[in-house]
């Protein structure tokens, strides 16, 4: 079955502009002039964050740099995958010292953590990925966030000059649906957001049903706009499941 999920810049053929993309563009056009910045990506499964995101860095001919986290087993801890973080850091940009990795992580408009951070057992399938890290540790995972914003903390006079845009989910299971904090939950998922937006700037990524439509036909060119508003009934305005959908006929 074709994958609709971008991994990598290289893979981003067919984009359509939308107004999440447009409010996306305009936060990443502040990011050469301004430092110190954590910008969170937030939206629902399917919806192409990774997607908006490449195609903004792309246009804007940005210089980010993309983490990576291959793990080695599901079996870490938070602390454990922290310094994993780092070390995998400094082994992909050939240095050995924190102080270097921070003068180094200065030099780029914004330091992204996105695909090849969360699903990094798609690129290789002999590591876990974030993603499955999370799934197996539930609730527990939430330490490895915790630590992250103390270490943020501790050494933010040390972060005042780097920028982060985290491509941002919270992946929990209901009624057999895999849905996000930040965006499925009605009255909760607009709690989380608002704490979120508390100490971080954020830009979600949503679609109306005529964009969805366009995204849809961008890809699939022969389906109906008729046979799309069907798999939009079911599945939101995801397109990346209502393109997976549709080639499976499911």
């Amino acid at each position: 079955m074709k994958e609709f999920k971008i991994r990598d810049r290289g893979e981003n053929q067919t984009f359509v502009t939308t107004r999440s993309y447009q409010n996306l563009i305009s936060a990443f056009q502040k990011l050469p002039h301004k430092r110190g910045r954590i910008l969170h990506v937030v939206g629902a499964p399917g919806t192409g964050k990774s997607t908006n995101i490449y195609s903004a860095v792309e246009e804007l001919g940005l210089n980010f740099y993309e983490a990576k986290l291959p793990i080695p087993s599901l079996d870490l801890n938070s602390r454990d995958i922290f310094n994993l973080m780092i070390e995998s850091m400094k082994k992909d940009l050939r240095i050995t010292s924190h102080d270097t990795l921070l003068d180094l992580l200065k030099e780029y408009d914004a330091i992204l953590f996105a695909d090849q951070f969360h699903d990094y057992h798609v690129i290789n399938d002999d590591y876990t990925g974030f993603s499955q890290w999370t799934a197996h540790k539930g609730f527990r995972s939430f330490n490895f966030y915790f630590t992250c914003i103390y270490e943020y903390f501790r050494h933010r006079n040390e972060f005042k000059d780097v920028n982060m845009v985290l491509q941002t989910a919270w992946r929990v299971h209901s009624g057999g649906e895999k849905k996000d904090l930040f965006t499925d939950l009605g009255g909760l998922s607009r709690l989380a957001v608002t704490l979120l937006e508390i100490p971080f700037e954020m830009v979600e990524i949503s679609y109306s049903e005529e964009e969805t439509i366009n995204i849809v036909k961008s890809h699939l060119s022969d389906v109906t706009n008729d046979e799309i508003v069907r798999y939009i009934k079911k599945y939101g305005n995801k397109p990346r499941f209502i393109c997976q959908a549709i080639k499976t006929g499911f």
